[in-house]
């Protein structure tokens, strides 16, 4: 093939980082747990009841899962009861939050965006990409860009070819 008929990857060349959220997100499974199977008719905490069941849990269904508490009962649970299942479980868990899976993706990607060393994009041109096969919180993205905007020479959300510009310093 001759020269004049290269083909060039001109994205490549120009510099740009691309950046993929879905890159951060961290692997491991995720477990609920749910108050109202520790409560008697799932309706009432009776604490010497809770204290045999939190005891009961077996740790190693949890170990080394990303582990979200919630309550599905229309019942008033104590705060005290989730300082049990939390103590209870974490030494085998990555990570326990109160709240929804989706609660839980909030706080996993919160903390490998404040975790993530940005350095290597500081002064460069980069683009987000904008679509995932993952959910990724929107949450995420706003947190995204503000670790990125005081470092990068510009900042774009999209694909290469079709990309939204954000930024530019």
């Amino acid at each position: 093939m001759s020269e004049e008929f290269e083909i060039k990857n001109k994205v490549a060349a120009s510099g740009l980082i691309n950046f993929d959220l879905t890159d951060l997100v961290p692997k491991g499974a995720r477990k609920g747990i749910d108050l109202k199977d520790f409560l008697f008719m799932e309706m009432i905490l009776k604490e010497k009841d809770f204290r045999e069941k939190v005891a009961a849990i077996n740790t190693e269904e949890y170990q080394d899962a990303y582990v979200y508490i919630y309550n599905s009962a229309d019942a008033i649970v104590p705060l005290w009861a989730y300082f049990l299942i939390t103590a209870k479980l974490t030494d085998a868990t990555k990570k326990i939050v109160f709240g929804s899976p989706e609660n839980l993706e909030i706080v996993l990607m919160h903390d490998a965006i404040k975790n993530y060393d940005f350095s290597e994009m500081n002064g460069k041109r980069v683009l987000v990409k904008g679509c995932s096969d993952k959910a990724i919180p929107e949450n995420a993205y706003v947190e995204l860009v503000e670790n990125l905007k005081p470092i990068v020479k510009s900042l774009m959300f999209g694909e290469a070819c079709s990309n939204v510009p954000i930024h530019k310093n």
